[in-house]
């Protein structure tokens, strides 16, 4: 595992599109019948890194938390598999079932998407507003596997809360850590 620690984005920048197999529904997904009404949230993930697997309850309480005020989420893969097959799409569909994922668990095979959106570890969390304005780039919250913080979402709760009330947003950008996305050669 290499750790890696995400970098401050230029906020503002608009969501690119794409179309990835979404690995439960087996079909391709498109940005524009997957983005919320009020805000989108974006996690770029994996199957096996600690750092995810620390997080994975939270990803699906705080969708489920969400999901029915507007906000979707969004997790996508975009792991080399050929040297990492557990984050193949077989085992994407597992983990996404036994954890009954409320969000659609995406395959990005050419890992164009992830470099469209700068994307850097896993995990890695980017919030877009209505608009498809990235207005958040960062962590979930200061737990880390082996830290005694407890995992709760705060800082990603705190911004769509302010997204929810129609508070300006700080643009404050705390750094996520995990493992890196394991790139093709």
């Amino acid at each position: 595992m290499s750790l890696t620690e995400t970098r401050k984005i230029a906020l503002g920048f608009k969501a690119p599109k794409f179309s990835l197999l979404d690995v439960v529904r087996n079909e391709q997904r498109m940005l524009k019948d997957l983005k919320g009404e009020r805000a989108t949230v974006f996690m770029f993930i994996c199957n096996h890194c600690p750092y995810v697997i620390h997080v994975r309850e939270e990803l699906v309480r705080l969708a489920n938390a969400y999901r029915l005020k507007g906000i979707s989420f969004i997790a996508i893969s975009s792991n080399d598999v050929e040297n990492h097959p557990q984050d193949g799409p077989e085992l994407m569909r597992e983990v996404a079932q036994e954890f009954n994922f409320p969000f659609p668990y995406l395959y990005d095979e050419t890992q164009e998407v992830a470099k469209a959106y700068q994307a850097e570890c896993t995990p890695d969390f980017m919030v877009f507003d209505s608009e498809l304005k990235c207005v958040y780039r960062g962590r979930l919250d200061d737990s880390t596997p082996g830290n005694s913080i407890p995992v709760s979402g705060s800082d990603l709760r705190k911004v769509l809360n302010d997204i929810l009330a129609g508070n300006k947003l700080s643009g404050e950008q705390f750094p996520s850590m995990g493992c890196n996305i394991k790139w093709k050669s």
